[in-house]
């Protein structure tokens, strides 16, 4: 069995807004042993919450901050971002990390704050899944370094060469998110480095995954990853058996305080 890797995943609202903040909470992760700090990517989030940092000026400070830590946007709703200018930012925080930059991806969700509706993004799922996909054909050309030539139904880029590349080659590792049950997101999660399933609740729809996913990717050898979000207090043995293998432990969002998260984070990294 593959050993548990550990992270904290935080919502980087109110008291955690602060990229510096952000920053030396990512040191001290690092300096206790964990092996990642993942952030939300929203623009806003309901009530108590009022204030919401943005995830890549925080992940720039978490990169200068570490020097071991993985980390990335988790997940980041590819169909809101132009992807010319993720392809951009990307390369370019991987570099500035000597290669430590998973992007998580998904649809997103105008459920919880809608934060899409208010801005005039698109609302439809279907459309969303079809700017997410192309999103990530346009993300995989431009960080092979080649000329990419991508015209679809949402984007188009001309003859554009990115450079310089991403540290991490042949790109950046892709983690797709997609609710348990739903086979979309994981033929997308297949064809890149990893899933992350949305509020997963039990040990048996982590196995039920990892056997999906294991069909699906049968004639490739690349490594995947299985991450889930539970809270601290979870026995994490059950999901460490069905074949997870990245643990980010999660906090409740309209609640989060940064003395909550220290005390998670000197209790240590799972022991699996």
């Amino acid at each position: 069995m593959t050993r548990l890797r550990s992270a904290l995943w935080l919502p980087i609202f109110d008291e955690l807004a602060d990229p510096s903040v952000v920053a030396r909470l990512a040191a001290e992760v690092e300096e206790a042993g964990w092996h990642g700090l993942f952030v939300w990517d929203h623009l806003r989030w309901r009530e108590p919450v009022r204030q919401v940092a943005d995830p890549w000026i925080t992940l720039a400070a978490v990169a200068t901050a570490t020097e071991r830590l993985r980390f990335g946007p988790m997940v980041t709703p590819l169909a809101r971002r132009r992807p010319a200018k993720v392809a951009k930012e990307t390369a370019t925080l991987d570099l500035l990390s000597g290669g430590r930059l998973t992007l998580g991806v998904g649809l997103g969700s105008d459920r919880f704050a809608g934060e899409f509706s208010a801005t005039g993004e698109e609302l439809g799922d279907r459309q969303r899944g079809q700017m997410l996909d192309e999103s990530l054909e346009i993300l995989t050309a431009a960080w092979s370094g080649t000329p990419v030539h991508h015209h679809g139904d949402h984007y188009t880029v001309d003859g554009v060469t990115f450079l310089p590349r991403p540290a991490q080659r042949p790109g950046i590792p892709v983690w797709a998110a997609g609710f348990p049950g739903n086979a979309k997101p994981l033929r997308r999660a297949a064809r890149h480095d990893g899933f992350f399933p949305v509020n997963l609740e039990r040990p048996d729809q982590l196995a039920d995954i990892v056997a999906t996913i294991t069909e699906l990717r049968r004639e490739k050898t690349s490594p995947f990853d299985i991450a889930f979000a539970l809270p601290p207090t979870t026995d994490l043995a059950p999901y460490a058996k069905a074949g997870g293998t990245w643990w980010l432990a999660e906090f409740d969002p309209e609640a989060v305080s940064l003395d909550e998260v220290r005390g998670v984070l000197r209790d240590g990294p799972a022991d699996l």
